[in-house]
């Protein structure tokens, strides 16, 4: 997946500014951005952070070669001296983030760059693709996990996917946000995610009859068979085939584990009848498999219908997020280093909800004796809390709205991924990644998953960082209410 060089995975206006930068004397200027992100995909309750491990990777290998060089001199616009600081390029930096799978909330630092402006200005475009696009695919694989409770998930969206790296690092995105297995082979081989398959209509279409087909799959995988039912006829060809083939070819070999699957009509109908037969049958462990433009609201309905699904494939619905298919994070300059000195940075906007959070900053979250979070506290870097003391919390939008907790006990969710340009963070492995995830999903009250008005969560900032942002505000507002119109 990194062999290839992607360092040029730029938007043009960041080599632009670093250039301008290096031109205007900010070469050496350190700033601090954060990533973060406005709201949550489908009105949700929670998003999953994905993506870490890909930007990781990134700033590993981020240098540009002597054919990058070249391609930016022939632009005419780049000076020989920046073009120069280019040829040698490192990140020298620092980063903080939270882990993968990390259940996270709007408008709180998810990433946090230190660095010259030119690095951080530079890390931008990358940051954000990594981090939009699978954090939207893990929000979604998570969501449609809750829906299908306790049923087995198989990610099948790869040819459905908007290109290569959406199809293998969606499957990825979506195995830590609660996907079981994955169609793709790739992810299998190349990013250690399980991948499952069996049969499609072309294998029972290019034999003489359906029976025929079925016979020589069992034949072929008896341990792993699944017969698709609905080629030609789910009930009356189908599921009558597949069930002579079961006693004909798997039940003789001690066979006991086996499937059938549906991709089409009405699900619940279809599941009901295939279950009634099969059980009438005697065939009570064979599970029943269903596909075709699944989703979490489609799984909720299914299954609050009584449908008997064992298991769901779900393919454009989730690899696309087609119901809420951007994910809005942003990567903003929030303080600038002058003379050893944090000076806080502000964003203000004609749009309320564009506002920023100025400062480096720490992210707490709060959990209560019960292990459930119950909200998260952004402060100034330097801020200490006395966890023996109780804690207070205000909402920053309206004040007079406070809450005070006793017992209680904090998480720092930002940690050091590089220092000074060194990683200090090791990779874990996906499959930790995931059961880390599940975990932090597990620490939501159920009332937060719901898909319809879920309970909200709360981010608030401290006393101190509040005051500063204010002061900024209303300095700002001074400033230009001393302005001729």
């Amino acid at each position: 997946m990194n062999k290839v060089n992607e360092s040029m995975l730029i938007d043009f206006y960041e080599f632009t500014m670093a250039n301008g930068y290096f031109e205007s004397g900010f070469k050496d200027t350190i700033v601090y951005f954060d990533l973060f992100f406005r709201s949550i995909p489908n009105q949700g309750g929670y998003a999953v952070m994905a993506g870490l491990e890909s930007v990781i990777h990134y700033i590993d290998n981020l240098s540009f070669t002597a054919a990058d060089i070249t391609y930016l001199r022939n632009r005419k616009l780049f000076s020989d001296a920046f073009l120069q600081f280019l040829e040698t390029f490192r990140f020298k930096g620092d980063v903080y983030a939270v882990k993968e799978g990390t259940v996270i909330f709007p408008n709180e630092p998810i990433l946090t760059v230190r660095a010259t402006a030119i690095e951080a200005q530079l890390l931008e475009t990358y940051l954000l693709l990594a981090f939009n696009h699978q954090s939207l695919i893990a929000t979604k694989a998570s969501r449609i996990k809750f829906a299908a409770k306790d049923r087995l998930i198989i990610e099948m969206g790869a040819r459905r996917a908007h290109g290569v790296s959406s199809a293998n690092y969606g499957a990825r995105a979506a195995y830590i946000g609660g996907a079981d297995l994955t169609s793709n082979t790739y992810a299998d081989t190349h990013l250690n995610i399980p991948a499952s398959g069996t049969m499609a209509h072309s294998w029972v279409q290019l034999f003489d009859n359906e029976l025929e087909a079925f016979r020589a799959y069992a034949k072929t995988y008896p341990e792993n068979t699944t017969f698709l039912l609905d080629t030609y006829d789910t009930l009356r060809s189908g599921l009558p085939h597949a069930i002579q083939v079961i006693k004909e070819e798997l039940l003789p070999r001690g066979v006991k584990s086996f499937a059938v699957r549906i991709d089409s009509g009405d699900l619940t109908y279809l599941a009901k009848k295939i279950r009634a037969e099969l059980d009438n049958e005697g065939l009570h462990q064979c599970k029943i498999i269903a596909s075709n433009a699944l989703d979490e609201y489609l799984i909720k309905a299914l299954l609050d219908q009584g449908a008997p699904i064992d298991v769901f494939g779900v393919g454009e619905r989730l690899i696309t997020a087609k119901s809420d298919p951007v994910f809005g994070g942003v990567y903003k300059l929030v303080a600038v280093e002058k003379n050893g000195t944090i000076e806080p940075k502000i964003k203000l906007s004609d749009n309320p909800n564009k506002l920023t959070t100025p400062h480096f900053k720490k992210l707490y979250r709060v959990y209560d004796p019960s292990g459930h979070a119950c909200a998260d506290l952004i402060t100034l870097h330097d801020e200490v809390i006395d966890e023996s003391k109780p804690l207070t919390l205000f909402d920053p939008d309206h004040t007079w709205r406070r809450t005070t907790y006793v017992d209680y006990t904090l998480r720092t969710l930002l940690e050091p991924i590089y220092l000074r340009g060194k990683r200090v963070y090791d990779l874990p492995d996906v499959k930790a990644v995931k059961a880390y995830c599940q975990k932090e999903l597990e620490t939501l009250w159920d009332e937060m998953r719901r898909f319809e008005f879920p309970h909200q969560y709360y981010v608030d900032l401290s006393e101190s960082l509040w005051k500063i942002k204010m002061k900024l505000i209303k300095a700002h507002h001074h400033d230009q209410a001393g302005r001729s119109v």
